[in-house]
């Protein structure tokens, strides 16, 4: 397996961005971005074992697996930080990944996967329910997707844009994204366990949603031993890899 960590500086952000890039020999048939835990970083994913896990499909050629960078800490997480600018900035950085990180690795015709656990899983749903145009796949490990867990009362329309519970309720049938929705693959899994508690609530929630606009998924709740803890997300990620391969999601 190659690995390369490039460091690139972002016209969006102004900034440098680094990120992880794990491939096979050859050109790989998709591209996946995987998204860190809260406050994590691009070298979370190999530090903690989700890159091994999917080793076959990366040595394979199924997939290039880039890991991004996240800003949590300036925007979902600083709780002191002015509301309005923390949204701008998380913006910008929605922006970084689908204007530069995206085109900067995507395969050519194909579609592109997205993944994370924890506030990678939150921001997975987020890039799939806002860009199914650019996104034709979502697993999401241990995520929630209701903007007001991080900004409170305060509601503006970019908050509003990046929370799915609130905008996916109001989107009209004949949206051209609720063709997409039904399209793509949907994955949504949460253990009952330690630590799992608002997570389980928040996968619960979308479910419902999901469940009212008619749009198919698959919510797949692990048992009352399975905590929000990388041990977990390393089965669970490979689990759902191979649930897409019968899927005839890897061609």
């Amino acid at each position: 397996m190659k690995e390369e960590y490039p460091k690139r500086f972002s016209p969006i952000l102004g900034r440098d961005m680094e990120c992880a890039v794990f491939a096979g020999e050859g050109e790989a048939e998709r591209l996946c971005i995987a998204f860190p835990p809260q406050n994590g970083r691009f070298y979370d994913f190999g530090n903690f074992g989700m890159v091994q896990s999917i080793a076959p499909w990366i040595e394979s050629g199924k997939i290039r697996l880039v890991c991004a960078d996240g800003i949590d800490g300036e925007t979902w997480s600083r709780s002191d930080g002015d509301p309005r600018e923390r949204i701008a900035l998380q913006e910008r950085w929605f922006r970084y990944v689908t204007d530069e990180l995206l085109p900067a690795f995507a395969v050519e015709g194909r579609g592109t996967l997205v993944c994370g656990c924890s506030m990678g899983g939150v921001h997975a749903g987020n890039f799939f329910f806002r860009r199914p145009d650019l996104f034709d796949a979502v697993i999401s490990l241990s995520g929630l997707f209701n903007a007001q867990y991080f900004f409170g009362d305060y509601m503006d329309e970019t908050v509003y844009a990046n929370s799915p519970v609130h905008f996916l309720p109001n989107m009209p049938a004949d949206h051209p994204w609720m063709e997409l929705y039904r399209r793509g693959r949907i994955i949504l899994c949460c253990g009952q366990g330690a630590w799992e508690e608002d997570l389980l609530a928040g996968t619960l929630e979308l479910d419902r949603i999901l469940n009212e606009k008619d749009i198919p998924h698959w919510t797949d709740l692990w048992g009352s031993d399975v905590s929000h803890d990388w041990v977990w997300w390393q089965k669970q990620l490979p689990y759902f890899f191979r649930s897409l391969a019968e899927d005839g999601y890897w061609g």
